[in-house]
């Protein structure tokens, strides 16, 4: 199923498929920054995690500086990737999320893939991530994907060169 995956640019197209995703199969907490509202997926929680995603879909050179991405697999909503510029030019951040029924299938390191072949052609030349030690699976997709890996604690800091050649699986 790996193969099959493709990003798509969020937009109002596919925003509602996926808020059905996170809400059906994440934590507000895995899929969007904290906001003040009732604990759990409330309709206050659904309408910011809404306006979270549109202040993106001016993309990098937006406000918020970022591009998100429905990652489909199958034709179907899974999760999303963002990429955020950093202050320093050709460089950006990363962030995933996947359903938990998506998890385990290859489908973050097909994803981290694309979003790494979309990074270079908005001319980037590295992407970083941050993760916690304890996320095994996203540890995996970042050493899967090529990634410097630093521990500092409880942190997994990663630095993905885009000049670099990929591993081979």
């Amino acid at each position: 199923m790996a193969g099959a995956v493709r990003l798509e640019p969020v937009d109002e197209r596919n925003l509602e498929a996926l808020l059905s995703v996170a809400a059906a199969e994440a934590e507000p907490g895995d899929v969007m920054p904290p906001v003040e509202a009732p604990v759990g997926w409330s309709h206050a929680r659904r309408e910011a995690f809404r306006d979270y995603h549109r202040a993106s879909f001016a993309g990098l050179d937006g406000p918020t500086r970022t591009r998100m991405y429905a990652i489909l697999a199958g034709g179907e909503v899974v999760g999303m990737v963002r990429m955020s510029r950093c202050d320093e030019p050709g460089v950006v951040e990363t962030g995933m999320w996947l359903g938990r029924s998506a998890r385990g299938q290859g489908l973050g390191v097909a994803a981290l893939r694309e979003l790494l072949n979309e990074a270079a052609a908005a001319g980037m030349h590295a992407v970083l991530a941050e993760t916690m030690r304890d996320n095994a699976g996203a540890v995996q997709v970042l050493r899967k994907c090529g990634a410097k890996l630093l521990e500092d604690g409880d942190v997994v800091r990663a630095e993905i060169c885009l000049d670099a050649t990929p591993p081979v699986l």
